[in-house]
């Protein structure tokens, strides 16, 4: 990623993701009283936090690196109008709780879960590293993802990538296996680019708390995108659900890499569709991206 100009994009969709979290905690727990939390468990124990907005049928968003359900917040409104809307805090985020060693395996079982809550099949949306998620469980889980719609699983096959994934995945394993959560946030943040500056200003705001929170999930994203980071083309050839593969239109610029990702992607998964968000980048806005799984869903 650090090859290419994507930094500055991915920079602010972390710190977004951030902020929002810090912003939903920070209300305490009357504002949560107000969202009807839900709690389920695991099928190793671990609890999972989530929400359920609207009616019709199941629609489940899986959210990124350093993000919870909160930050899914104006989607799921938007979405609830027409859909029952299940967002909810990957395992070690949130409210949810952790149970190691992590496997992605165990995150696969999580989405399981709260498919057979919603009712034993549901339609899966997965934005970033949460796009990879669902496509792994959607070539896993079988009839029970009616339908999957992706947005930039940042996987990459671009020169260079494979050897700076690497690297990247080592330094932030050794921080964290210490438990320097602040040095692994700011790892993360200077390997998709973030300037110096901008890493020390995040530590003085007050998204900062959140994010030392979550810090120790980042190896969980980057066990979901792989050893190398390259498209997992045959998991992708398994998926039978009908699929949308989306990325954005003013992502094509600074980060290549994603609209080469996205059609290869679509071509490894039978029938998938593919589209591109209009004058959207990777920090997708919920108005631009509503009406797209509106349109791939139904109802």
């Amino acid at each position: 990623m650090r090859a290419t100009r994507a930094a500055p994009f991915l920079f602010k969709t972390a710190c977004v993701a951030g902020l929002v979290a810090l912003a939903y905690f920070a209300k305490g727990p009357a504002r949560a009283q107000a969202r009807s939390a839900h709690t389920l468990t695991s099928h190793d124990g671990t609890r999972l936090a989530y929400d359920k907005r609207g009616r019709g049928p199941a629609l489940i968003l899986v959210g990124g690196a350093l993000s919870d359900r909160s930050g899914a917040v104006e989607l799921a409104q938007l979405l609830a109008t027409r859909y029952t809307v299940y967002s909810y805090d990957r395992r070690g985020r949130g409210g949810s709780t952790d149970t190691p060693p992590y496997v992605v395996q165990r995150e696969i079982e999580d989405l399981e879960a709260l498919i057979d809550a919603a009712g034993g099949s549901a339609y899966v949306y997965g934005k970033s590293s949460g796009a990879a998620l669902a496509l792994q469980a959607a070539s896993a889980l079988g009839g029970k993802v009616r339908k999957l719609a992706l947005y930039e699983a940042p996987y990459s096959e671009a020169d260079g990538a494979a050897t700076e994934w690497q690297a990247f995945r080592a330094r932030l394993d050794t921080l964290l296996a210490a438990d320097r959560r602040a040095e692994a946030i700011a790892a993360f943040m200077k390997f998709v680019g973030a300037p110096d500056e901008a890493v020390a200003k995040l530590k003085a705001s007050p998204a900062w708390a959140g994010m030392m929170a979550m810090a120790p999930t980042l190896a969980y994203d980057n066990a979901v995108l792989g050893d190398d980071r390259s498209v997992p083309v045959a998991i992708a050839g398994q998926v039978r659900a009908p699929t949308l593969v989306m990325d954005g239109g003013a992502s094509v610029g600074p980060m290549p890499f994603m609209r080469r990702t996205a059609d290869r992607i679509a071509a490894a998964i039978p029938g998938a569709r593919r589209q591109v968000i209009t004058g959207q980048a990777h920090d997708v806005s919920a108005k631009a991206l509503a009406p797209a799984l509106f349109q791939f869903f139904g109802h």
